[in-house]
């Protein structure tokens, strides 16, 4: 009958494990929770920087002609 002392104590250590497991899973899940809202909250941002510099953009179809004369670099 000593088995029984021996099998109780290694279900005990595996339950302690498995909470230990479960614990850091609880954390993990919270961090990662955080980074997505934040994540969430940058696109929003973003999405509305998109639409605003759509507003600005101007109308029509391509943009009209440049030279390349009026893209020299200022040194020449």
């Amino acid at each position: 009958m000593s088995a029984a002392p021996t099998d109780l104590q290694t279900v005990e250590q595996r339950l302690t494990d498995l909470e230990i497991k479960a614990s850091y899973a609880e954390d993990l899940i919270e961090t990662l929770n955080e980074i997505v809202a934040r994540q969430q909250q940058q696109i929003e941002v973003l999405v509305r920087e998109l639409y605003q510099l759509r507003q600005q953009a101007p109308d029509g179809g391509p943009a009209p002609f440049r030279s390349l004369r009026d893209e020299l670099p200022p040194h020449y």
